[in-house]
Order: structure tokens, then sequence, then C-alpha cells
């Protein structure tokens, strides 16, 4: 999967058609793929204009300078960590019984590696890492809007399991982190090192699996 989105206002995405928000759109594709290619010293606005096909200084009209749009582009990509925690409730709305649990459990984990693994997301992630000393509030932010937000939406969905009687879980949020180890540890870890190989484990559904059997064992009631 390497879908990757990225908000450039309200209700809107990068993949916005031609019409009022088209240049700005077709300044954030492009932005994009060279921050994620050459970094943020690596690009420079000339480069994005010409990507984009449009003037430099429609540039500076969309966006102001190039560390606005940086800006803007990072907290706009944490649009994909905000679908996948709005869709986490759903995903286990349907779990009523012991036996519907382990699956629903698993294809959730499934999806979750799927989703940070992605190799455009850890791209992303390693270019956050390494401009955080130069926008360190910045980094922050993406992190409360981002993993944060997602640590939040799985700790949400193990206390409503537990309210059902499917887990035990004395802390959701401390559940949500075990998860999320079990889930990404290896893998994650992986995958930022190793920017030319593929990052995502050579049996994914394997490795989520074994994840939530062992989480299943810590926390099944």
């Amino acid at each position: 999967m390497d879908e990757l989105i990225v908000r450039i206002g309200p209700g809107r995405t990068a993949e916005a058609p031609d019409g009022p928000a088209g240049k700005r759109a077709a300044i954030v594709r492009a932005a994009t793929e060279l921050f994620l290619s050459r970094g943020y010293d690596g690009t420079s606005t000339d480069q994005i204009a010409s990507a984009a096909s449009v003037s430099k200084q429609t540039v500076y009209n969309q966006f102001g300078d190039k560390q606005t749009l940086f800006h803007d582009i990072i907290l706009g990509v944490t649009a994909t960590a905000e679908r996948f925690a709005a869709e986490l409730p759903g995903s286990v709305a349907g779990v009523r019984t012991a036996g519907d649990l382990e699956t629903a459990i698993r294809e959730l984990a499934r999806r979750y590696l799927a989703t940070v693994m992605n190799p455009r997301v850890l791209a992303l992630r390693r270019l956050m890492i390494g401009e955080a000393h130069r926008f360190p509030r910045l980094a922050a932010d993406y992190y409360d809007r981002g993993p944060a937000r997602v640590l939040a939406a799985l700790a949400e969905v193990f206390d409503r399991l537990a309210d059902r009687g499917l887990l035990t879980v004395p802390d959701p949020a401390v559940a949500a982190e075990h998860f999320a180890f079990l889930v990404l540890g290896r893998p994650l870890e992986r995958g930022m090192f190793h920017v030319e190989a593929s990052p995502v484990p050579a049996e994914p559904n394997a490795s989520a699996d074994r994840a939530v059997t062992l989480f299943l064992a810590g926390y099944r009631s």
C-alpha cells in the first residue's frame, strides 16, 4: 500500500482535482515528493515550482515560504493516521463473542502494520526525525496528531472490548502501548534503518498474527 494522504485544507487532500485548490494541491504533491526524496535542505522553492508546473511566485502566494510549506505538509500527512484511528472503533463494532475477538484483533493488527510500514509513511517519519532539531514543535505536533492519536484510538477499542467482557484491561493506554510494540516493534525498527530494502516483513500477516497471540495471552478474559 503506497497511499499517503496529505491534507491541504479543510476537507481537501493533495488529490484534489483542478479548480480553486488545483494549484495548491499540485504544489503539495510536488513538494511532498521532493522533501521525501531529497530532504528539507536538498529541496528548493525553484525545484518545487518546476515540479508543480507553477511559478515560484505562485508557491509564495500559496504558502509564503518553504518552511511554511514543509510545516503544512508534515501536519497534513497526519490525515493518514487520523483516518486509520477514526476507522478503529468500527473494526470491532460487531465483536460480541470470544469467537469473534481473535479474528477482529488479527485483522486490526494486520492493517496497523501495513499502514505504518507503508514505505512513504516510513520515509516521512525519517524526514521528520531528521528535522526534529530544526523544528522541535512541529515534530511534537506530528507525534501528537499521528502516532499518539492512533494509540488513543487503540486504547478506546480495548476499553470497549473490556466492557463487553472479552478483554481484561486494567489500563487501556498501557494495553495500547503493549499492542503497538508487539505489532510494530521489530518491523518498524528495521524499516527505519533499511532504506533500500523492502521495509515490510517477509510474511507481514504472520508477523501481525504472532503479535496478536502474545497480546491476547496477556489480555484475553
